[in-house]
Order: structure tokens, then sequence, then C-alpha cells
């Protein structure tokens, strides 16, 4: 991994992606964001993650995270580590997941090209942490994964997605509590 992302600095926010190996669009079934959903829970929960903001998209997903607990490289490993063998068992015993093998073929196909993995790879591999160091960068990463959603044509407006910290931020029902970021925050 390149030395340029990396979380350095314990008490900053970061804006991380990560996506599918493939950019498989697996995030189709709310079985599988479910998933992603309840690991989030448990991180808050057991290891001081602290999430800023989210969005859920179809191949990847965007956070703005901080932490309060455990690293946050490490908090980040091990969801990812968890929500992988987690979502490969969620998808072979799907009933209706029609695209069960082809999947499956190609996470076991990127495990054995890295040699990081033992028999298969759901993630692709950097998290790509970008340090917010002011307001301004940091509302301007929430507006962007807040407007995934509208740019990829799923809804009209950020708080119309279900899947995303936006509606949260409209004052709505979200899925995952929030630490709403206060506008003049330095």
């Amino acid at each position: 991994m390149s030395n340029k992302y990396k979380f350095r600095d314990q008490q900053k926010l970061y804006f991380v992606t990560f996506a599918v190996v493939g950019w498989i669009d697996l995030f189709i079934r709310n079985e599988y964001k479910e998933i992603m959903l309840e690991s989030w829970r448990h991180c808050q929960a057991k290891k001081g993650l602290e999430i800023y903001g989210w969005c859920i998209m179809t191949s990847h997903i965007h956070m703005i995270v901080g932490t309060h607990g455990e690293n946050l490289e490490d908090i980040m490993r091990d969801m990812k580590k968890h929500t992988s063998i987690a979502l490969k068992n969620a998808i072979k015993k799907h009933p209706a997941e029609s695209r069960k093998e082809w999947i499956i073929f190609l996470m076991e196909k990127a495990g054995k090209k890295n040699s990081q993995n033992i028999d298969f790879q759901l993630w692709q591999q950097d998290n790509h942490p970008i340090e917010l160091y002011d307001g301004r960068i940091l509302h301007q990463k929430l507006d962007y994964l807040h407007d995934n959603p509208v740019v990829a044509g799923f809804v009209e407006k950020p708080e119309d997605y279900l899947y995303s910290s936006a509606r949260s931020y409209y004052d709505l029902s979200g899925l995952i509590d929030v630490i709403l970021s206060d506008p003049l925050m330095p």
C-alpha cells in the first residue's frame, strides 16, 4: 500500500472508500447491506468507531469515520475481514442469488492473485483514507457521498436514499447512529 494513504492521526476524521473486487454490484440485496450495518453497529459499540457519514452503493461504500477507541486501521481491517466472510456465506446461502457461482468465482480468482489471502477476496485491498483536515473538506466529502445515489439515478434527493447518512442530516430516521458534523467545524 502506498505511503500516501494511511491513517496517520487517530484524532482526525477520515474519508474512506472500499470497493468490492472487480466492482461487482454486490449490494443490490438488502440482506447484504444489513450485514454491513450490523458490523458497523458492532464496531461503534465495541471498538470505538465514530461514523459521521456513510453511503452504501451497489459496488462500493463511502464513509467518514473517526475513533475514540481502537486505531482506525485496526477497526477497518477487522470490519472488512468479518464482513467478507459473512457476505461470502450469505451469498452462498441466498436462495434467490442467481449470480452466486459467478460472484464466488470472481472472489476466489481475486484471492488467488493476492498472497495476503487464503482462498478468496471480497474487498479490494485499500481503504484509500483521506484525512479531513478542515470543515470545508469534511463537508465537501459529506456532500459527495450523499450525492452518490442521486448521481447514480437511484433517487432524486439524497435524503430519499435509505442506505445513507443523508437521512440523519435531514432530521429523518436513519439506519445507523451518526455523529452529525458541525458546519463550523475547523
